[in-house]
């Protein structure tokens, strides 16, 4: 099954986890000055013409951002066109309708310029944050996902779970003036798929190691699933981390540092070797790894978008402790250059 994607219809985004970064000396910044540098970089993306930027939730001492929603927000206040998301809720640990009310209420602050990309997460530290057990997770997701789906759907919601109290003809506000937009999103799996086309939500796939093409049969179990329905297919969308240098060589000197730091930090509670540099080349050669200059970022997206046939991409443009300058240089230089060289590649 072949699926091709409108250029015209293609997002480019950006997204990111709020990395704590550093100054020059290699000494890490305060988590408040990370998210102001954020709140910048988006607007930087905005003036940039960029479709999107993400942000992430993390309950740790690496990352800024726990609260998305707010760092949304003074995004909006000081933006114009830029969709805004996260990316990614750990719907899991948090409240379907207090959810439901932040994004709400976001979205009438921004215009209807706001989504979510619903997930479990990649750590599980807002678990026992939050008082649940790591014993419920799969049906913490299921129920919250359902009661979330039935929020952004009815006006009028009844609902009966063990995870939390039931509603019964419950009415949530703030109204949305417009649908809420919500993506799924997975890291890959035939029942993550199928699951997102039963709740008809978007998908979102973090391919964030190998081959992206590897998830070609994800895309087509996509289209598969949405045929057997009887519907159109929602859209797919790919995640995944780079960034953009003058040159190739400039763009894996400034990157290495902070993406190695970010790998073996994270590597050490999970039994991973430590990063060599042999493997980031071979990732950047022939995984999803998006590291160069303009044109080689720009033909890599191009030529992902082309084989899974996806209507979005997302560079996570931070990894671990790096220099904000280099982030904000790598934004430049996707809106400047990686994204009209991709329209033009896939035109």
């Amino acid at each position: 099954m072949t699926q091709t994607t409108d250029p015209t219809a293609l997002e480019l985004g950006l997204d990111t986890f709020g990395d704590v970064t550093a100054d020059s000396e290699g000494r890490l910044l305060p988590q408040g000055q990370v998210l102001r540098d954020l709140v910048d970089e988006a607007v930087l993306a905005d003036e940039l013409g960029i479709d999107f930027i993400g942000i992430g939730e993390h309950h740790r001492a690496d990352f800024a951002v726990s609260a998305p929603e707010i760092v949304m927000a003074a995004i909006a206040a000081r933006t114009r066109r830029i969709r805004i998301g996260t990316a990614v809720t750990v719907l899991s640990s948090d409240d379907p309708v207090r959810l439901f009310q932040r994004a709400a209420t976001l979205d009438a602050l921004s215009e209807g310029r706001s989504e979510l990309i619903l997930g479990r997460g990649s750590f599980t530290e807002s678990f026992p944050l939050f008082g649940q057990d790591l014993s419920d997770y799969e049906v913490l997701f299921e129920e919250k996902l359902d009661l979330f789906t039935r929020l952004i759907r009815d006006d009028t919601v009844t609902w009966q779970g063990r995870t939390r109290a039931g509603l019964k003809g419950a009415t949530v506000h703030p109204r949305p003036e417009r649908p809420l937009r919500a993506w799924i999103g997975v890291g890959g799996s035939p029942e993550s798929v199928i699951r997102a086309v039963s709740h008809e939500l978007p998908l979102m796939l973090a391919v964030i190691g190998g081959d992206p093409r590897r998830f070609r049969p994800f895309v087509d179990l996509w289209h598969r699933a949405w045929d057997q329905v009887g519907k159109p297919a929602l859209p797919v969308g790919i995640h995944s981390p780079g960034h953009v240098g003058p040159t190739d060589d400039e763009a894996k000197e400034r990157f290495w540092p902070g993406y190695k730091k970010m790998h073996d930090l994270i590597g050490g509670s999970r039994g991973w070797p430590p990063l060599r540099r042999e493997d980031f080349e071979r990732e950047i050669a022939h995984g999803s790894l998006y590291v160069g200059g303009p044109e080689t970022v720009a033909k890599k997206i191009a030529a992902t978008v082309r084989a899974l046939g996806v209507s979005r991409f997302d560079l996570k443009y931070s990894a671990g402790p790096q220099l904000p300058s280099v982030l904000q240089d790598g934004i430049r230089l996707y809106g400047e250059q990686v994204v009209p060289m991709v329209r033009d590649l896939l035109a």
